[in-house]
């Protein structure tokens, strides 16, 4: 069974081991593949593992013996499920791995904008301690966030893990899911419409998936609902913000900041409005990128195709 990983290189960059895929079959790692590399690398390939490289008619025309798909996220819009349904392809993903690395991950976006804590440190590390000659300091107004109220838009794993580390500091959480996510009622939960949380928020985290009914949910808008001073946080998907009105709000001070892991085009464009926007934190998408999350992913994966080739796939999305 010939196995090729089109773009182990992020997944792991050399603190994992690929040793699992190794015992099921003749293993050929690529750290990415441009476009025009995939069908060539493919070619003999029984089984493709993907997470960002794109899959379609186009490259399975070319690659006659592919069997199965193994996709190292969650999300599976890289490919054309279409297109494999009538290949006979078999495609399978992995469901759960990051919830509570996320969750933590969206913490540190949230004290970052309130506390500065980086920041002050590079202050002090440049003199800026020794020049006040001062006992104390800041370079920004810091917040309390105890008694402070918490929107989160999608209110699934991720959403419910970090309104609870969002309860323990104090705060109260309104919750508006987007789709037919399962609501776990809670005294501590207050569920409301996207108007009464815009409203009412003095932080808004996004933790719903992108769809035709969430993309650009965030948008001038939107953003003229919330109250002012309204933190904002993205570590979902970047296209469920408008940038260009984002940035235009933190520019006006209609908001107080923002801190996105994510953005509509990564790596993002050198116009890209946010990075000269006012008060926004940008980290390069690795909310999801802790040891232990990407272990959990790359164990799935070697059981997905473990599972495959025993003729009992699990996983399946196709």
């Amino acid at each position: 069974m010939k196995i090729v990983i089109l773009d182990g290189g992020i997944l792991n960059p050399g603190d994992l081991s690929w040793q699992g895929l190794e015992q099921l079959g003749e293993v050929a790692v690529y750290d990415n593949s441009a476009p025009e590399q995939v069908a060539e690398r493919l070619v003999n390939a029984d089984i493709a593992i993907t997470n960002k490289v794109a899959l379609g008619e186009t490259v399975f025309s070319q690659c006659p013996g592919l069997k199965f798909i193994a996709v190292t996220a969650t999300g599976y819009n890289i490919l054309d499920l279409n297109a494999a349904r009538l290949r006979g392809i078999a495609v399978s993903n992995v469901p759960s791995y990051g919830t509570a690395t996320v969750a933590q991950f969206t913490t540190a976006m949230l004290l970052a904008l309130c506390n500065r804590v980086s920041e002050h440190s590079v202050d002090v590390h440049a003199g800026g301690w020794q020049q006040r000659n001062s006992w104390c300091y800041w370079l920004n107004p810091m917040v309390e966030l105890a008694g402070k109220k918490i929107g989160i838009i999608g209110y699934g794993r991720i959403g419910q893990a970090f309104g609870a580390i969002a309860r323990a500091m104090g705060m109260t959480v309104l919750a508006c899911t987007t789709g037919s996510a399962k609501r776990a009622e809670n005294s501590n939960v207050r569920y409301v419409d996207p108007d009464t949380l815009y409203a009412e928020a003095d932080v808004i985290s996004l933790h719903c998936p992108l769809t035709p009914a969430t993309k650009g949910m965030i948008n001038h808008s939107t953003l003229q609902k919330m109250k002012p001073g309204v933190l904002l946080l993205n570590a979902s998907r970047g296209d469920l913000v408008n940038e260009a009105d984002l940035a235009a709000a933190l520019n006006e001070g209609r908001i107080g900041g923002a801190a996105v892991d994510v953005l509509s085009s990564e790596p993002p464009a050198a116009d890209n409005p946010l990075l000269f926007a006012k008060n926004c934190l940008i980290t390069p998408h690795i909310a999801w990128a802790s040891v232990e999350a990407r272990g959990r992913i790359l164990a799935t994966t070697v059981e997905n195709v473990a599972a495959f080739i025993t003729g009992q796939p699990k996983n399946r999305v196709d």
